[in-house]
């Protein structure tokens, strides 16, 4: 039905619905599930996202190779008990990010959204927005649809691999799902959504992969807090009517290209980037 983002647009002019609908008419037709099989099956994803998001926050959570771990209970307990410089929305988003990249690292059930390595960014968002918003469960599932259909897009069109496009076709990509998906949740139109998906995969277009000792676990949590933090900004910027000067469709081949001119050693082979440093070489030795 779709496969460019002024496709999805026209779509949705077309017919006057969200994009969120119009990915969940392509699903049920594409796989031959009525409406309420559709939405168990998504409920059981965001139960999942809504897990994994929260069980860092109260407890230390280590991850296999004991690199890291403990650091969304650690920021938590910072939101909870100091007077923070981003304020509790930016710091409990970033939390929730955290704690779903240290239950990935500890070989927990997540939800690769697009990927395990930016997995925490879209739970963490669309938790956060319901929570300020006070949404209902179904505005969340529908804003799980609608991040859907931005990566797929950006799947189609680009890369969603870190080992091809470096991070920003990760954490780039979860922000620009992310972001789409909160503006639908708050009521924001289709072009506010697409514009906000170009500024978040803009604000860190050509972020390189360079995982320390090989493993999805630093810099990749950290870049999952601040791929949330992307998201949110990105949808204030759009939903406060500032447009994006070059289109969603264009921001996605740009980014491609991007990845394809990164040299290899940025590129999920661990041979750039704090990987290469010494203290990064050091850690690899040690665990490798």
């Amino acid at each position: 039905m779709f496969n460019k983002g002024k496709e999805l647009l026209k779509l949705c002019k077309e017919q006057n619905k969200k994009i969120s609908e119009i990915v969940i008419e392509k699903e049920m037709d594409n796989n031959s599930i009525s409406y309420n099989e559709l939405m168990e099956n998504m409920k059981f994803v965001l139960d999942t996202m809504i897990s994994s998001a929260n069980n860092g926050l109260n407890k230390k959570i280590i991850s296999v190779s004991k690199l890291t771990g403990g650091d969304a209970k650690k920021l938590e307990d910072y939101k909870n008990k100091r007077n923070t410089i981003c304020g509790n929305l930016i710091n409990s988003a970033m939390a929730k990010a955290l704690s779903t990249s240290e239950v990935n690292a500890s070989m927990g059930r997540i939800v690769a959204a697009p990927t395990a390595g930016a997995s925490g960014i879209l739970p963490s968002a669309i938790i956060t927005v319901k929570d300020k918003f006070n949404l209902t469960e179904k505005d969340m599932i529908y804003g799980l649809f609608t991040a859907g259909g931005i990566g797929e897009i950006i799947a189609k069109n680009a890369t969603i691999s870190g080992a091809e496009g470096g991070c920003q076709a990760e954490c780039g990509s979860a922000s620009a799902m992310a972001a789409a998906a909160i503006v639908e949740m708050i009521g924001g139109d289709v072009e506010t959504a697409l514009n906000a998906a170009s500024f978040s995969l803009i604000n860190i277009m050509g972020l390189v992969c360079d995982p320390v000792a090989g493993l999805v676990e630093f810099p990749c949590a950290l870049r999952n807090a601040s791929g949330v933090a992307n998201a949110l900004i990105s949808a204030d910027l759009a939903m406060a009517g500032i447009k994006s000067l070059v289109p969603f469709d264009e921001v996605v081949e740009a980014m491609y290209r991007v990845g394809k001119a990164m040299p290899e050693s940025l590129k999920e082979t661990a041979l750039g980037g704090v990987a290469s440093t010494p203290t990064g070489e050091g850690f690899k030795r040690r665990l490798l």
